[in-house]
């Protein structure tokens, strides 16, 4: 692999902006920052753009197709919150620098019949086709319903590959179907519990502020959601800073959840570009369950969240290209994301931080996420200056992963 030289570009590292300097890219990995450009290496002009860590999406469900639309927006690693991409099973992603890398969960602990079954017809089964699912085991299931089965699935899951372990704590209210089969407290608290002792991060999928205080009594440390059920109070706030957890907003899930699609999105010609008519279709639909959500309150929550110092992470919920999983596609709702996350009140900075070190910080993933010396060169470059206006992050003008330039 031959040396990159990308000069003349402003560099955020992931936290702040270095200004202009040029960046040395040599197996891989980001051998230097400043100095001169060595003979012999291939220079990229980066004139009249910046240059950013690549993206990470906190939160998707997701493939290999996925996981290629991604990487042509410049997001280079996903992090699966439910499904099959476990340690065991993503040989062929990590060593494919023509796709995002991956990181996953495994399957989620929730009960028998318990929140997501609900939001597919009957017979849908989510994931590959039998006949493109990864060789091995089929993936571990490890429904719930007292303290002790959850313990169980710990080490179980710990074995199969997972790189954290999430807890479904869901009623079913907001996706229309109250009354959902639900872990109890007792069953949260013991998994949670046990995952920790085993030293790893744990994450809850909590829709609700009921939800959400549930998970942070069990000891979380992650949610993988922000409540959308009401607005939010001092107290909860007070909550959520005081336990050091992260919040994944998902401004774009709850957003779709209420009925707002994509269309916006999907107008903008940088992102029509990179859709198919599938992908175009899906963005524009939406969940369309909690109809009576305000979008105003998970906004306002966002911003009492960050003003608060809480740890706010880019995730989007990205899944499959179907209209009742619409509102959100691969890639490109991380930018969507992003727009969100300034509308609430963070700086554009700040939102940066939500897609790049901060997120990279909280999953313990040491060699991404920032732009700095004997890093993975993971990058994203694009024309203006996202760190002023956000959507400048829609202009792609290349993308590396592991120091590999994807094709245009």
């Amino acid at each position: 692999m031959s040396v990159t030289a990308i000069t003349g570009a402003r560099v955020f590292d992931g936290e702040k902006t270095l200004g202009v300097t040029t960046v040395l890219v040599d197996g891989g990995r980001i051998a230097r920052i400043g100095g001169d450009v060595p003979d012999g290496a291939e220079v990229v002009d980066g004139s009249g753009a910046t240059l950013l860590p690549g993206l990470i999406d906190a939160h998707v469900h997701t493939g290999r197709d996925a996981l290629a639309l991604a990487l042509r927006f410049g997001v280079t690693t996903e992090l699966e919150m439910q499904g099959t991409h476990t340690r065991d099973n993503r040989a062929h992603i990590s060593e494919d620098d023509a796709v995002a890398d991956v990181r996953s969960s495994g399957f989620g602990i929730t009960p028998p019949g318990g929140h997501p079954s609900e939001l597919f017809p009957e017979g849908f089964r989510p994931g590959p086709p039998p006949g493109a699912r990864p060789a091995g085991r089929p993936p571990l299931m490890p429904f719930s319903t007292t303290p002790e089965e959850a313990v169980a699935f710990i080490p179980q899951l710990i074995e199969r590959g997972s790189d954290y372990i999430k807890f479904m704590v869901d009623d079913g209210s907001v996706e229309g179907h109250p009354g959902l089969p639900m872990l109890d407290r007792a069953t949260l608290r013991a998994g949670v519990t046990e995952a920790k002792r085993h030293g790893m991060l744990t994450v809850a999928h909590a829709l609700t502020v009921d939800a959400t205080r549930m998970a942070i009594e069990a000891g979380i440390d992650g949610l993988a959601h922000l409540f959308m059920d009401q607005p939010h109070t001092d107290e909860i706030i007070d909550l959520v800073k005081d336990s050091g957890v992260f919040v994944v907003p998902c401004v774009v899930l709850n957003a779709s959840m209420m009925g707002i699609t994509g269309s916006d999105l999907a107008d903008d010609p940088r992102v029509a570009s990179r859709l198919d008519a599938e992908w175009d279709n899906a963005l524009r639909s939406s969940f369309g369950h909690y109809p009576q959500g305000k979008i105003e309150d998970v906004l306002a929550t966002v911003k009492s969240l960050g003003d608060a110092g809480v740890d706010l992470l880019a995730g989007t919920d990205a899944s499959l290209p179907l209209p009742f999983l619409g509102g959100l596609a691969h890639g490109a709702s991380v930018h969507h994301e992003l727009q969100y996350l300034t509308r609430a009140g963070l700086t554009p900075v700040q939102a940066l931080r939500a897609a790049t070190a901060t997120t990279a910080r909280r999953f313990g993933l040491d060699d991404r996420g920032r732009i700095a010396e004997g890093l993975r060169a993971d990058l994203l470059l694009v024309d203006g200056d996202p760190t002023t206006t956000i959507s400048d992050t829609l202009n792609t003008r290349a993308v590396w992963r592991r120091g590999t330039r994807l094709a245009a």
